[in-house]
């Protein structure tokens, strides 16, 4: 097990580069199975579950060449065999396994994905849509198999915007015979990222981005060459560190227009950013109003960010509240941040917050990945030394998080325990 130490109020000044997008990287993979020959992905993060994603690759006997920050995945040899619980379990975005495999093999057999625990996350609209498509989808202890005569295309609709769900049905359908239309599809850019890449390999989709996807079915997807886009929720994390303790703190290589939101509020309770093409220039100012904010579906304020934001909200004065509306879950940092000095109450899916309130560190846990990065905002404000366990949540989503802080200026380590 490992446990990271922090040191906290260390000013941060420098350069953060953020690295390719977490949530696009573990849907790309899965889906460059889909090609009939190699798909290069480049701007690939180093992090624990674009490792557990590779494994599932291997146990595939799928060829995977692996250099710095880019994977080379060719299925020539591919086998469709059962993916097992033990590598299904290691994270949620496993089950993107089940929509390529749908797609290019009419069939798949995979357990119940594993993943944080920030709430109920079942698979019903990825199975209906699967259905739609004359899939038909048993479920025995946990095992689910889903399988095909013959896909068709045919009109889905998503009662909830989910982003797995359009993803997994964009999989599905891509070699589907016929036209497919998703509607009420989630717009995030990683659905974008992920439909440029099948597009380059030959796909035929168009509207990802909106809310209504088209696809049309084709026989053959071939040789590509695809870049990940920058992690917005990792730009969105550093930026709220920046806001914390930083000094013209620069969080290099983003898309701004991707993380509106978040700079919208940062501005609101006071923090000063300088915006450029690519990148934001963040320091800490000198008081902070309070606010509040309602997670929502892309274009709004993203529930992955939420978590790390409260830790800003402690040091605004007065009353600030966080409504979730995504996950019922994403509350499980609030006891931690109290047992660091903090003044939050939590009812009926809304956080109060009273502030402005010191920090101090102590000893708390990382209960999920984004609650992870709030505990490391918290431990970076607190005075004297804040202990984070579970640390293994942050490794998933943020890669070489210690160094990227450490050369800024803060005094982080992580230790095996």
């Amino acid at each position: 097990m490992k446990i990271m130490e922090l040191e906290g109020q260390k000013e941060l000044k420098g350069t953060i580069r953020i690295s390719g997008a977490k949530n696009a990287t573990v849907a790309l993979i899965p889906a460059a199975i889909l090609t009939d020959e190699e798909a290069t992905i480049c701007n690939v993060p180093e992090i624990t579950d674009t490792d557990a994603l590779c494994n599932i690759l291997k146990e595939l006997k799928v060829d995977i060449k692996r250099a710095s920050e880019s994977i080379i995945i060719n299925p020539e040899n591919m086998e469709n065999i059962e993916i097992a619980e033990s590598f299904s379990k290691k994270l949620r975005a496993s089950y993107y396994f089940m929509g390529a495999l749908l797609g290019k093999y009419k069939k798949a057999v995979m357990y119940f994905p594993g993943g944080c625990s920030i709430g109920a996350r079942p698979i019903d609209l990825h199975l209906k849509g699967f259905e739609a498509l004359g899939a038909k989808v048993t479920n025995e202890k946990n095992k689910y198999t889903v399988e095909a005569d013959e896909l068709r295309g045919a009109n889905i609709y998503l009662d909830f915007a989910s982003v797995g769900a359009t993803i997994n049905i964009m999989l599905a359908a891509v070699k589907a015979k016929g036209t497919t239309i998703i509607d009420n599809a989630a717009k995030e850019p990683e659905i974008v990222n992920v439909a440029t890449f099948l597009n380059n390999m030959g796909a035929k989709i168009t509207g990802a981005g909106t809310p209504t996807i088209k696809i049309e079915g084709v026989d053959h997807l071939g040789k590509c060459f695809h870049e990940v886009i920058p992690d917005r929720i990792e730009a969105g994390s550093y930026i709220i560190m920046g806001a914390l303790c930083g000094n013209n703190l620069k969080i290099d290589n983003i898309i701004p227009e991707h993380i509106e939101s978040l700079l919208s509020k940062l501005e609101e309770v006071g923090v000063k950013l300088d915006v450029g093409q690519d990148y934001v220039i963040v320091s800490k100012p000198e008081k902070y109003k309070p606010t509040t904010i309602t997670t929502a579906v892309y274009p709004g304020f993203p529930t992955d960010l939420q978590q790390p934001f409260t830790i800003l909200l402690t040091q605004a004065e007065g009353k600030s509240k966080v409504i979730e509306t995504i996950w019922e879950n994403r509350f499980m940092h609030i006891p931690y941040l109290n047992n660091l000095g903090a003044d939050i109450t939590v009812k009926n899916q809304t956080a109060t917050i009273m502030g402005a309130t010191p920090l101090k560190g102590t000893e708390v846990v990382a209960t999920d990945l984004r609650a992870g990065a709030a505990m490391v905002a918290a431990g970076l404000l607190a005075s004297g030394k804040t202990k984070i366990t579970n640390v293994e949540h942050i490794l998933r989503g943020y890669e070489q998080i210690v160094e990227k802080l450490t050369e800024v200026g803060a005094k982080i380590t992580i230790k095996e325990i």
